[in-house]
């Protein structure tokens, strides 16, 4: 655990019970704050109760009264679509609101620190895509690697609930657009952004605002370093941000697909290949075709990232390369469930948005496409493209039908359940084609989360195969 520093001897207020509100209550009271709680649920309520939390209805009136700071778990918007009335009755009584983001960058650093040879270091990873592949890859890389290293954010373990820091440890932080949007502190020494594609819109006020969002990570107080993906205006507009002249090397540029050009330090990926260059010169390549844990132009991307990112670390190629040898990707993210008679099942339940499942859908040549769920806004244009990759697609979800009716020029058949999907696709697949859960949809339609929705998937899978 990290205790909060700043707050001994003060009430903090806590909204949101979630994993990242309870471990922020017991890293305030670490701290000798006394953290008071509520949450609009009455079972979160309840086990906080019984945990021992002090409970608080912070929407009364005078609830703020004594209270130096209030703290909110991301889930709950405080500014678009409208504010929380708890948030808004903080704005009011002049109680600065936070995160455990910002809690965690104001604590992380400890008088203890100056006994170590080695400072401790912090890498944040953002964007809209990849962002969870890409810090488990650079963890994965640090380990393999001998380095201490911690995960954690939206990824892992709570940041407050980490270790503190040991000699010479990384921790390496997923933040989402909800983290990074009200945190009042962060100064990550290096700050890694993926891409940039339309998410969670009407949560930010649309795209200038969910850009906005992820953009402070670059802002506030700015990293030491920062690896930029800049296959989109904004990753290349943010790069620009930073720079401070041509072959300015504390900005490292990377892509997939096309290859940077310039003095400065960049990484890149075409055609199955890794390439590093630093002043127009080549020092670094990696095979990354035969890297099952990485499939496709997207994972390309991700491993990029990754790798320029503990490049700055001081890592060598070679050790990177042999730590993504051993990557095993992560679960319901181009994850490999099963195969037979040549017919592979790949579970990318996370592709949850448009963009996302159309880069799924360029990882193989021959598709099963099992799509569908709940709509996000912008409807299905993003994928019509890589629809070539499709042999049939496969739709579920409430409104299948509609979802279905959208896939111009791909034959698709409305299943509407997962069971169904699977069981027809097994029957129908051929050698060499890969069966793809990549749903271009929220999962909350018929399933509580993402995860809930490829574990589901993979039952089905183990079902029809046993």
């Amino acid at each position: 655990m990290i205790p909060v520093q700043g707050y001994a001897g003060q009430t903090v207020a806590v909204l949101g019970l979630g994993r990242s509100g309870r471990a922020a209550a017991v890293a305030l009271a670490a701290g000798g704050a006394h953290p008071v709680v509520w949450d609009d649920s009455a079972v979160a309520r309840d086990a906080a109760d019984e945990a021992g939390l002090d409970l608080r209805d912070l929407s009364k009136p005078g609830a703020f009264v004594d209270v130096a700071c209030l703290i909110v778990s991301p889930g709950i918007p405080h500014l678009y679509p409208a504010p929380n009335p708890v948030i808004a009755a903080a704005w009011d009584a002049d109680v600065p609101v936070d995160n455990d983001i910002g809690l965690f960058f104001r604590s992380f650093a400890t008088a203890d620190w100056g006994e170590f040879d080695t400072q401790p270091r912090v890498i944040a990873v953002t964007g809209s895509n990849g962002k969870s592949t890409t810090a488990a890859l650079i963890h994965h890389i640090l380990v393999e690697n001998g380095r201490p290293a911690q995960l954690a954010g939206n990824i892992g373990r709570g940041v407050l609930d980490i270790e503190p820091a040991h000699d010479g440890e990384v921790v390496v932080l997923e933040l989402s657009s909800y983290q990074t949007e009200l945190a009042r502190s962060m100064t990550p020494d290096l700050a890694v952004f993926t891409n940039l594609s339309p998410d969670h819109l009407d949560r930010h006020g649309g795209m200038g605002g969910y850009f906005a969002a992820k953009r402070r990570l670059f802002a506030e107080g700015g990293p030491d370093r920062a690896v930029i993906g800049v296959d989109e205006a904004e990753g290349r507009y943010i790069a620009n941000q930073l720079i401070e002249g041509p072959g300015d090397d504390r900005v490292i540029r990377v892509s997939s697909g096309r290859k940077l050009a310039g003095k400065g330090w960049t990484v890149f990926a075409r055609k199955g290949f890794l390439a590093e260059h630093r002043k127009g010169r080549q020092v670094g390549s990696i095979d990354l075709r035969a890297i099952t844990g990485l499939p496709g132009a997207h994972n390309h991307q991700n491993a990029c990232a990754a790798y320029a990112a503990c490049r700055t670390l001081g890592l060598g190629p070679k050790g990177i390369e042999a730590a993504m040898q051993s990557y095993p990707g992560l679960p319901h993210r181009s994850q490999v469930v099963a195969e037979r008679d040549s017919v592979m099942f790949v579970n990318d339940s996370k592709a949850t948005n448009v963009d996302s499942a159309a880069q799924a859908l360029q990882a193989f040549p021959k598709i099963r496409w099992i799509c569908g769920g709940l709509q996000k806004e912008g409807g299905l244009d993003g994928v019509l493209p890589h629809l070539n990759h499709v042999v049939k697609a496969y739709v579920i979800g409430r409104e299948a039908e509609d979802f279905a009716r959208q896939l111009v020029g791909a034959e698709a058949e409305v299943c509407g359940t997962m069971d169904g999907a699977v069981a027809q696709a097994a029957v129908d697949a051929q050698p060499g084609e890969v069966v793809l859960l990549a749903p271009a949809a929220a999962s909350f339609d018929q399933y509580d989360s993402f995860e809930a929705r490829g574990d589901d998937f993979i039952k089905c899978v183990k079902a029809v195969l046993a």
